[in-house]
């Protein structure tokens, strides 16, 4: 399996990205392996939201 190595940049909240660092340091792992991570994890949360096209979703 190739894996795709494109950078992208990705701008967080001071707070935030101070939380995914602590994470990382606890972890012993890069902030971008944290990352990496949390999209994955949040991606089955995230694909259960309606979308702004169906046609029962109310903003």
């Amino acid at each position: 399996m190739s894996t795709d190595k494109r950078k992208q940049s990705l701008y967080f909240p001071e707070t935030m990205l101070k939380d995914l660092q602590r994470e990382a340091d606890r972890l012993d792992r890069s902030l971008s392996w944290v990352v990496q991570r949390c999209v994955r994890i949040g991606m089955l949360d995230l694909k259960k939201l309606p979308s702004t096209d169906d046609p029962t979703h109310q903003p």
